[in-house]
């Protein structure tokens, strides 16, 4: 399998809860407004001490996209999507952009967030995007 290197950034962090890995920078998000089941995500264009999962076609509630979900390389716990490839026009400028959930990672501040009773139950994808 070989060695496990693991990128540190320096600024604002965004890091796995579990493990405090970090995975992306406050500088790169693309979006706020993107909701999975258990609530807020944000659009990254860039993330780092991920690996990515399988490909699949999901539909979501922009339309059919191929995504593959994307997994902490320190704990292996899955922490958000890739978009792969967008099958609508409009859609286009997520292809190779990175969801974290934020229900699974830490803010730059530290802070955990939790499962909030209006999240979505339904699809995952951004509400005005």
């Amino acid at each position: 399998m070989g060695r496990l290197f693991v990128v540190s950034l320096e600024g604002k962090i965004y890091s796995c809860k579990h493990c405090r890995t970090h995975l992306a920078l406050s500088e790169d998000i693309v979006s706020k407004s993107f909701h999975c089941r258990h609530g807020k995500a944000y659009l990254f264009n860039k993330v780092v001490n991920v690996s990515v999962g399988v490909h699949e076609e999901r539909m979501m509630m922009t339309g059919m996209h191929t995504v593959a979900d994307i997994f902490c390389v320190g704990c292996g716990s899955i922490v958000g999507w890739r978009y792969e490839t967008a099958h609508e026009k409009p859609q286009k400028y997520k292809e190779g952009k990175s969801v974290l959930e934020r229900f699974k990672v830490s803010g730059p501040d530290g802070s955990n967030y939790w499962i909030t009773p209006e999240a979505h139950v339904g699809g995952s994808d951004a509400d005005d995007a």
